[in-house]
């Protein structure tokens, strides 16, 4: 698919030294075309992408933007963080489906200057030497590369913000993507990995302002600069029929729960003393970022009391974090229990327009 972003009388107030729509183009492209996927007929070039999954399988396509501002900062995350997450929540979806990456499209808009390499500047970072726009694709391409993703074509555009809209294609093995419709009253609901990681990360930059990140905090800061999709943990689950239900984490367990409650008519319980909260490098996460904070990209789901889950799959810790109950007007979607007793949970998570 040939990007058709940057219309021609657009380019005349373009900077000398700004590449132009066909080199960064023709760059992407050549990159792009470093991988290849079987079920990826045909990718950048033509007016669309062809994509073959297997006869066995259905499609799943899952869409996610990324605002300067609001998903990510210029000056505290740097270009390979901001490919990489932008990659990273659409895999996350797919991730939840139980299904394996077919191809992914991005459309990315950005100032001109973002384009330039820096002049006048030599560090003994070779990154450093190369334009933000260079270094994004360089943390995009790192990640479709571990997940067999390759770039299958979307749109670029000169816009006074950066704006990255990335759009995923997975394939699941027909009648066994995972959803979020199926828990039933006397599941256990479980997560993969560790819980408020990114909400701690995130609240650790911000006290930066802008600063390099000692490296002191760089462990404990990965997994909001780098979180890691469960793609591998999904699909283990997809196959093998363990989850009832299931989603990913990018809002918060307090809200992403209730949303899985409502799918699946029922209410959950979650034991605050069993959340795998975040810590490292002698610092951790607090409960509430562990409830509340979003951006985990942790795997959510339930499955049937009587089935026996491995301790980790494909090397990340499975937890018990609580059950599913039946609905009932007298009670909160969700509820909490503490040494003090049950309280409700209320969804605190991230939402837009609220």
């Amino acid at each position: 698919m040939v990007p058709k972003g940057f219309h021609p009388r657009s380019t005349k107030s373009q900077a000398a030294d700004s590449p132009s729509e066909v080199e960064l183009l023709r760059l992407i492209r050549h990159r792009a075309e470093g991988f290849k996927s079987p079920g990826l007929r045909l990718g950048i070039g033509d007016d669309c992408a062809i994509l073959r999954p297997r006869p066995d399988e259905e499609i799943v396509v899952t869409t996610d933007l990324s605002l300067e501002g609001r998903h990510f900062r210029l000056d505290m995350h740097p270009p390979e963080s901001v490919g990489h997450r932008t990659l990273a929540r659409g895999l996350s979806d797919l991730a939840a489906m139980g299904a394996r990456p077919l191809a992914a499209f991005l459309s990315l808009a950005v100032p001109p200057e973002l384009t330039r390499n820096p002049r006048g500047r030599k560090t003994s970072h070779k990154s450093q030497n190369k334009s933000w726009t260079t270094r994004f694709y360089d943390g995009l391409f790192k990640l479709a590369a571990a997940h067999k993703t390759p770039l299958a074509g979307g749109d670029l555009a000169q816009f006074p913000q950066v704006v990255a809209d990335i759009m995923l294609v997975g394939a699941v093995r027909r009648g066994k993507a995972l959803l979020r419709n199926r828990a039933r009253p006397g599941d256990l609901l479980y997560v993969t990995g560790s819980l408020g990681g990114s909400a701690a990360g995130l609240r650790r930059l911000e006290a930066l302002a802008g600063k390099k990140i000692p490296a002191s905090l760089e462990a404990f800061v990965k997994p909001h600069l780098w979180p890691e999709p469960r793609i591998a943990q999904g699909q283990w689950l997809a196959r093998h029929g363990t989850a009832t239900a299931a989603m990913d984490l990018s809002d918060g367990p307090s809200i992403d729960l209730a949303r899985l409650c409502e799918e699946s008519g029922v209410h959950a319980e979650i034991d605050a003393a069993a959340l795998p909260v975040y810590s490292s490098a002698g610092f951790g996460a607090t409960l509430e970022e562990a409830l509340h904070g979003g951006e985990d990209y942790e795997l959510l789901f339930t499955a049937p009391a009587e089935r026996k889950l491995p301790r980790s799959i494909a090397g990340v810790p499975i937890t018990q974090i609580g059950r599913i109950v039946r609905k009932s007007a007298n009670r909160p979607p969700v509820t909490l229990l503490t040494t003090a007793g049950i309280i409700p949970l209320e969804p605190q998570g991230w939402q837009h327009f609220s």
